[in-house]
């Protein structure tokens, strides 16, 4: 039977998963995100575990609100090209699957700038801050993730209004664990 574990940056993200999921709460960046997903994943048994990393996301191309669950998750501040051009494999792009096609760039920037936000559409969707994080930490220890994420701001000078969005995400994303893991 399969088990659950939800992954989220903040508690206010998941404050609407239906009692009885487990909740790991992250902390803000990539980094934070993959240590404590590999400590939660090297503390349980990971035979029947999908981890479903809920959260917040900027949308990077206008007109796009809702939720989201992308197949791929990029890198965005990794600079790629130089690590490539002395031999290394940057990873700097993750396969997720079950998702529904949209890109997610994951960085430790919260993307504010109009500059920033264009360039990163050229690559992606959306954009959030520990997706990236997740999805490796989850790939090292073989346990399949999804990523789900709902837009709460256009990743502009509007997201600085982000703490008074986060509650509507989070039902949307809470209603979304509830119909696809069922009530536990």
């Amino acid at each position: 039977m399969t088990e659950y574990m939800v992954v989220s940056a903040i508690r206010a993200e998941a404050r609407y998963v239906p009692e009885g999921i487990p909740v790991v709460v992250t902390g803000i960046g990539k980094t934070a995100a993959a240590v404590a997903v590999s400590r939660a994943l090297a503390e349980r048994d990971t035979a029947d575990l999908v981890v479903l990393n809920v959260g917040t996301t900027g949308a990077l191309r206008d007109g796009m609100a809702g939720l989201y669950l992308p197949s791929e998750v990029i890198n965005h501040d990794i600079n790629a090209d130089a690590v490539r051009a002395i031999g290394l494999d940057p990873q700097e792009s993750l396969k997720v699957d079950g998702g529904d096609g949209t890109v997610l760039a994951s960085g430790d920037v919260f993307v504010t700038d109009p500059v920033i936000r264009a360039r990163l559409a050229e690559r992606a969707h959306l954009v959030d801050m520990e997706a990236y994080g997740v999805v490796f930490a989850c790939r090292e220890f073989g346990v399949p993730v999804r990523l789900v994420k709902h837009v709460s701001d256009s990743a502009d000078e509007a997201a600085m209004d982000w703490p008074a969005l986060v509650d509507a995400s989070a039902k949307a994303l809470g209603e979304w664990v509830r119909s696809e893991v069922g009530q536990v």
